[in-house]
């Protein structure tokens, strides 16, 4: 995932922990430059040679106080430290054309990676993948805010082995307060398979959103995704440099009343996976989600965004056979639509029997 997927890797698999991390432009770095939000970016100009942690451990020791390689190590892990010319492990060697950002973490994000017991509900397992049915509420990775008990905690606790994979395994995530499914690799094979599946489009993510308003039958929304430059915790529609390419289909399964007011039932399909893309997207075409406050969704009825993984496809990395799962959505969205007379459970059921993966 929204669906805040950080696997869009330009075509290719590049199963490592820069994979997932946001890949920012920079233009004309100054060497220790620092942005506006607390970011610094370091120029590796003279670093040839040098391996990415000890690098920035030095390059930081004047500005971070007792800043260790193991630290560095974990801010790599995190996705806080990138470099949009290469992908970047502890142990790369720079070439010192590089430009490295640094998002600094506090002392909380240095146990991020510990297991906690967190309940999961893992709907499928075999030797390659999990697949697992996310609540609403949970957090998948540790980030500002919430450094333990998310999803990746409950993995390390519950399949200790996971932490021999960059992340855990997660490949891809969804929102805190969206629900649904979600697929994680269990092996090097199964995350160099996952993330080429979701680099070439390949893996069908299905989402059911109740959103405000009488939304269009069917439409196909491509508008660019980027921070948005007024509110740096939402994302918004971005022309330019700044803005990376997405694209959703949504086509409308029915018209719900909700609170007194007109509401839409929809089903949304990513091709691509950009940060808080559906709610991004259905906000742009004038029908943002119910529930959804950051971007300006009705909360009278709903006190999260209605957005739910109904449904994911792939090829197993296993044997190459095609195979998905199917998730209905929590009971809050089944009282949103059954209190307009739809039983959603029967109309997913059609819907899925009528696809073609």
């Amino acid at each position: 995932m929204s669906v805040d997927d950080y696997s869009e890797a330009g075509g290719k698999a590049r199963p490592d922990a820069q994979l997932y991390a946001d890949q920012v432009l920079l233009a004309d770095a100054d060497v220790g430059h620092e942005e506006p939000d607390g970011q610094i970016v370091l120029s590796a100009e003279g670093a040839a040679g040098m391996r990415a942690d000890r690098f920035v451990a030095s390059a930081l020791a004047d500005r971070i106080a007792g800043l260790s390689r193991s630290r560095v190590q974990r801010w790599i892990e995190l996705g806080a430290i990138v470099c949009p010319q290469r992908t970047l492990s502890s142990s790369t060697r720079l070439g010192g054309f590089e430009s490295l950002l640094v998002s600094p973490l506090p002392r909380e994000a240095d146990s991020s990676f510990s297991p906690d017991p967190v309940a999961l509900c893992i709907v499928y397992e075999d030797e390659d993948i999990l697949v697992i049915d996310k609540p609403a509420g949970l957090v998948v990775h540790p980030a500002p805010g919430n450094w333990r008990n998310t999803l990746l905690n409950g993995l390390l606790y519950h399949r200790p082995a996971q932490r021999e994979l960059p992340r855990a395994g997660i490949v891809h995530r969804l929102d805190k307060d969206t629900s649904g499914l979600m697929v994680v690799a269990r092996s090097e094979r199964a995350l160099a398979s996952l993330t080429a599946q979701l680099a070439d489009r390949s893996m069908s993510r299905r989402y059911l959103a109740i959103v405000d308003g009488i939304a269009p039958m069917q439409a196909e929304i491509e508008e660019p995704i980027g921070r948005d430059p007024r509110m740096r915790l939402r994302m918004a529609v971005v022309q330019g440099v700044n803005g990376k390419p997405a694209r959703t289909s949504m086509s409308r399964l029915g018209v719900l009343g909700v609170a007194g007011q007109p509401a839409s039932l929809v089903e949304c399909r990513l091709s691509t996976g950009r940060t808080h893309q559906i709610r991004v997207h259905m906000k742009s075409i004038g029908h943002p989600l119910l529930g959804d406050a950051l971007y300006g969704g009705r909360v009278d009825a709903i006190g999260r965004q209605a957005l739910h993984a109904w449904r994911l496809g792939l090829s197993s990395p296993s044997d190459g056979d095609t195979r998905h799962w199917t998730s209905l959505p929590p009971i809050d969205l089944m009282t949103l639509a059954q209190s307009s007379g739809c039983d959603l459970g029967a109309l997913l059921h059609d819907l899925d029997a009528s696809i073609s993966d």
